[in-house]
């Protein structure tokens, strides 16, 4: 019996050695850029219970280095290091149930592990976590919880939460709003790398928020961001080439960033990158190339894009004159809040040119308009007086009741209707894009 039990002690004493030594052969494989020979150590060792190995195994699976990227084999891996206690298995576990790679998507299993981590003190977990609490995400949502556990990983140095805390500050979220703080953190994220800190730190820098307006220094954030290929950042290293702010102006060098975020499906870029076509900037004019990317970032909901979109209808460029397209587009961006749109809305009621002609109707719009835009460059006041001097005082009380109507938040489009249909019980309500 005392030999059998020598013996069992020496198998014992031996499967621990072979294991770390193995994890240590892997890890020198992994480090030399051999992923394949890194994880047949690591299945070696995670089938021996090695909590190092399920983990590393797990993330070659998520992967695809060294193997083929299997989500389930890596959700296994991590559960198995998870079910050990290891913070990141249940940190990359919690997001394997979030974004359902692997697994059933399930919330309330990605906060139980995600919590798990955290509670250990690990940032990964912590970030997760309070994603969730910000973003409402199986729990309800919690700008508070979110900051303090944004606050605990970006204290240990965590970019992305450093960045997504700052977001918070920025917009006053669960703290109260300082623009110097957000300024700070996304600094900290930023000398990390971190492209959205970047960006961000680009926008505070040029509009001015949380220290002193600087145009240059915004342009070389955004470029930094930008050549991570972060589309918001293309696009706004884009616009500063574009009016020449913090660089010398440039329209082929803001047609080539602009390109790159549009081709990424950034709407604004898109709108913009129609622009320069529209007016020949730094690209042959080309209205129908215009009306190309009008349309891509109209599609997306772009308020901008809407507006461009239906003035190329209504003018005919680079497309067929269609008075219905036109009130189509206009519609869309109006409801957004686009003084253009409303005021061309205007005038196209005013005539009767893809829309039922109504005074009344059109007397709001231009009302409207100039309360959205009360600049000189406005003309729709101007528009609003020269009508108002054709209609009756109880015209005049129906279309500052209709302005009421059209202003009151997401009313818009109904209020306008139910006014015209009234008028014309024969008119077709157009159909509204999802």
């Amino acid at each position: 019996m005392k030999s059998l039990a020598a013996l069992f002690a020496v198998v014992v004493s031996c499967l621990g050695p072979t294991a770390a030594a193995t994890l240590h052969e892997a890890d020198a494989a992994y480090d030399q850029g051999n992923y394949a020979a890194a994880a047949e150590q690591y299945q070696v060792a995670a089938e021996q219970g090695d909590i190092n190995a399920q983990r590393k195994l797990g993330a070659l699976f998520s992967s695809g280095r060294g193997v083929r990227q299997d989500y389930a084999q890596s959700a296994k891996w991590y559960r198995l290091a998870a079910d050990q206690g290891d913070p990141s298995a249940q940190a990359s576990l919690g997001y394997a149930y979030e974004t359902g790679q692997g697994v059933a998507q399930n919330y309330a299993e990605a906060i139980k592990w995600y919590h798990a981590s955290a509670e250990q003190g690990y940032y990964m977990g912590q970030s997760n976590l309070g994603h969730m609490y910000e973003q409402g995400r199986g729990v309800a949502q919690d700008y508070k919880e979110a900051a303090r556990l944004y606050r605990l990983a970006a204290e240990q140095g965590n970019a992305w939460s450093q960045a997504q805390l700052a977001g918070l500050y920025n917009a006053g979220k669960g703290v109260a709003q300082d623009h110097a703080q957000a300024f700070t953190l996304y600094k900290l994220a930023a000398e990390q790398g971190n492209a959205f800190a970047q960006n961000s730190m680009g926008y505070l820098l040029e509009t001015g928020q949380g220290g002193a307006q600087d145009h240059a220094e915004a342009a070389k954030w955004y470029r930094l961001a930008a050549d991570q290929g972060n589309a918001y950042a293309q696009g706004n290293l884009g616009a500063m080439y574009q009016h020449g702010r913090g660089v010398k102006q440039d329209y082929k060098e803001a047609a080539r960033w602009y390109r790159l975020a549009a081709d990424q499906k950034e709407a604004r870029a898109q709108h913009n990158l129609g622009q320069l076509y529209f007016y020949g900037q730094g690209v042959a004019q080309d209205h129908k190339q215009a009306v190309q990317w009008y349309r891509l970032a109209a599609e997306q909901g772009s308020r901008d894009g809407q507006t461009s979109l239906g003035y190329m209808y209504d003018l005919g460029q680079g497309v067929a004159q269609d008075y219905k397209e036109a009130v189509k587009w206009y519609r869309l961006a109006a409801e957004q809040g686009s003084a253009t749109a409303q005021r061309n809305l205007g005038i196209l009621y005013s005539n009767g040119n893809g829309a039922p002609k109504n005074a009344v109707a059109a007397y709001a719009l231009w009302n409207v308009s100039a309360t959205t835009d009360a600049s000189s460059a406005n003309p729709a006041p101007q528009n609003r007086n020269a009508i108002a001097k054709t209609l009756s005082q109880e015209e005049i009380e129906q279309g500052q009741a209709l302005t009421t109507e059209l202003m009151a938040a997401g009313n818009f489009l109904k209020a306008l209707d139910n006014h015209v249909l009234k008028a014309d019980p024969n008119y077709m309500r157009p159909v509204i894009l999802p």
